[in-house]
């Protein structure tokens, strides 16, 4: 199954996303390792979303994914700066994996940044500077982190507006076979090198320092072919062998020619539905690690050595153009270097900048820069045309020499990766043992259950949420309710206002058996429940409230002879199953499995594991349900599966 975006599909979905232009950016989600989600107002069509998914795919969903409740610091900070910022060009950066959004603010132009190579990122950019990242990285030649110069990656070769004897230099220039020069020196990646050499007839073991003249033109005119296809296609091709998906493409593929074939009406819907498809039908894998870090490694050392091969061939190019333009380049450096012991600085660059071919001049340096078969390259005038062409001959050399270290150790890292990968099995087996946790929502962060009338109660775990249930949830339609007991949680009725006599006695249960009369000996107690402007942060002259308490002014409507038991049940909230722990009436109402529970002053300890075991969960989720001290299960309803 295809595991990452090619450039043409990166080229696509950005021609896909013309209509985002001049539209609003509205809210901004991040969750997971590597997933931002962006949801954008555009006039006429209402919100659309552009979701960055894995750090690896960039498209439009059909449906909006399921977005956590608070938003994390990154995402936070997003919001921040651009929060209706208005959507300028989208563009590709030439031929490569990255795609740049204008963000233009009254106050200021940003620039938003997707690199879908060597990990994948999200950078915030402004006036070239990395506001922030998803991902920080330091690399060799670049280094991603709030605060430095955005440095654009190396430029590679250009496959949609390259020159024939371009292609011809970068061929001639290659080490390797040719497919492997097609898909990582012309940047066409593995599917459409295939393509290529399927299209040309050429083996793709051929070494392109031994192709001719003709087979050079083939294979360029086939790159143009399959370019033009891809660009001018407004469909996509999904290509599946039975249920599998092999590969999307813009462009009809000749390799694929024995596969069943799905036309899309783009490839963000392609991608949509090879990713929707994946989480249907893959069971989520174990993933170790020790193994994932091995892996980071390992790529980081293929894309360190994929730009070492494309810097040495890059200069190759340009050592040998300084020998196919070596008249007017010796006369360059025979002018410059007489010229140099003549005239000052600003003389001799005035002078040389009248020079058609001359693109820059540093005397400081003694360096010219000259368009070579559209190529810059940088000489030392003060050198003879052998010296130069030699010093970027050895550079080029030296570089090569450091992919040979680098291919070295990749080879080390890979069999650590092997043999990890070999030692995994087990790993994985203890994990797929263990019980995934439910879906969690807002409303976790306190103690909640849901009454028989479908009613949300929360209740706070500690001072500092005691204050925020009530500050930040308790509104004008709600209900107020507490224990008669010293630290009592403040719990409140979401919509209680329109609470029956059933949904406000089980919350006072709930008050009560989440305070220390849990882990007292008294066999019941009572609560009371007011309305919210009878609540008050405001003590009397004098007085002192801690944090967490509240006064209560006007009269207290009691329940009494509240029991002090609950239960645990599976229950069903937003098509989600859940665990709940609330009042005992409530639960055998709504679970067909669910067990009772009563305080004990036995310590065990082992009572929220045997839960977690019992309701397939980890244990720490029954911690966070269960009532404040010891318990002992007293009954268990669990009808037997029919």
């Amino acid at each position: 199954m295809k595991k990452e975006m090619s450039a043409f599909d990166v080229r696509a979905v950005v021609k896909e996303m013309t209509f985002l232009e001049d539209a609003h950016m509205d809210k901004i989600f991040h969750w997971g390792a590597g997933n931002v989600l962006f949801r954008i107002n555009v006039q006429g069509q209402g919100k659309k979303e552009l979701f960055f998914k894995d750090k690896k795919w960039l498209y439009m969903p059909s449906e909006k994914p399921e977005t956590p409740a608070a938003p994390t610091s990154f995402a936070s900070y997003l919001r921040k700066y651009v929060d209706n910022a208005r959507i300028g060009k989208i563009t590709q950066a030439g031929f490569d994996r990255i795609v740049i959004l204008e963000l233009l603010k009254s106050d200021a132009s940003y620039q938003l940044i997707f690199e879908m190579f060597g990990g994948g990122n999200v950078l915030l950019v402004l006036d070239g500077k990395i506001m922030n990242c998803l991902i920080h990285k330091v690399r060799r030649d670049r280094t991603v982190r709030p605060g430095e110069d955005y440095v654009m990656p190396r430029s590679r070769f250009d496959p949609t507006g390259s020159t024939i004897d371009h292609f011809r230099q970068l061929l001639m220039s290659s080490a390797t076979d040719l497919v492997r020069t097609l898909a990582m020196d012309a940047n066409l990646g593995g599917q459409y090198a295939e393509e290529m050499c399927k299209r040309t007839g050429i083996r793709k073991n051929t070494k392109p320092s031994e192709l001719k003249e003709g087979q050079i033109s083939e294979l360029y005119d086939a790159m143009n072919g399959i370019v033009s296809s891809a660009l001018s296609s407004t469909n996509a091709v999904m290509y599946k062998d039975g249920d599998g998906i092999v590969d999307i493409a813009p462009a009809d593929l000749q390799i694929y020619g024995s596969y069943e074939k799905h036309i899309f009406d783009s490839v963000s819907a392609a991608i949509d539905h090879l990713i929707t498809t994946a989480k249907e039908e893959e069971e989520e894998e174990f993933v170790d690690p020790e193994t994932e870090k091995l892996q980071r490694r390992v790529d980081r050392q293929r894309e360190t050595i994929e730009e070492y091969r494309t810097e040495a061939g890059d200069l190759k190019i340009r050592a040998d153009s300084v020998y196919s333009n070596y008249q007017k380049v010796n006369e360059l450096l025979e002018v410059l270097a007489v010229q140099s012991k003549r005239l000052g600085w600003d003389k001799l660059k005035e002078g040389a900048m009248k020079i058609p071919f001359v693109s820059s001049v540093d005397p400081s340096k003694s360096l010219v820069t000259a368009d070579l078969d559209g190529l810059k390259v940088t000489l030392d005038y003060t050198k003879g045309i052998d010296a130069n062409a030699s010093d970027i001959y050895q550079k080029g050399k030296d570089i090569n020499d450091k992919a040979t270290r680098a291919a070295a150790a990749l080879k080390d890292s890979e069999e650590q990766l092997e043999r990890r990968m070999k030692g995994a099995a087990k790993a994985k087996a203890i994990a797929q043992s263990r019980a995934a946790p439910t879906k969690q929502f807002w409303f976790e962060r306190y103690k909640w259950f849901i009454t028989s009338n479908n009613l949300l109660v929360l209740a706070g775990r500690d001072a500092r949420t005691n204050d925020n249930v009530v500050k930040k949830h308790l509104k004008d339609q709600d209900v107020y309710v507490h224990a008669d007991v010293h630290g009592a949680p403040s719990v409140i009725i979401k919509g209680g206002a329109a609470a029956k006599e059933d949904d406000l006695r089980e919350a006072c249960i709930f008050a009560l058996t989440q305070s220390k009369a849990w882990s007292s000996s008294v066999p019941e107690g009572s609560a009371f429940w007011v309305f919210p402007d009878q609540v008050s942060k405001t003590p009397q002259a004098g007085e002192f409230l801690p944090k967490g308490a509240f006064v209560i002014r006007g009269k207290r409507n009691y329940e009494y002879h509240l029991p002090i038991k609950l239960a645990v049940g599976e229950m069903t909230y937003e098509k989600t199953r859940k665990v709940m722990c609330g009042p005992v009436d409530v639960v055998a109402k709504i679970s067909q499995k669910y067990v009772t529970i009563s305080p004990t002053k036995t310590k065990g300890g082992k009572k929220t594991a045997e839960l977690a075991k019992l309701f397939s969960v980890p244990e720490e989720e029954i911690a966070r349900i269960a009532p404040p001290g010891e318990f002992d299960v007293t009954n268990k309803v669990w009808p037997e599966d029919t």
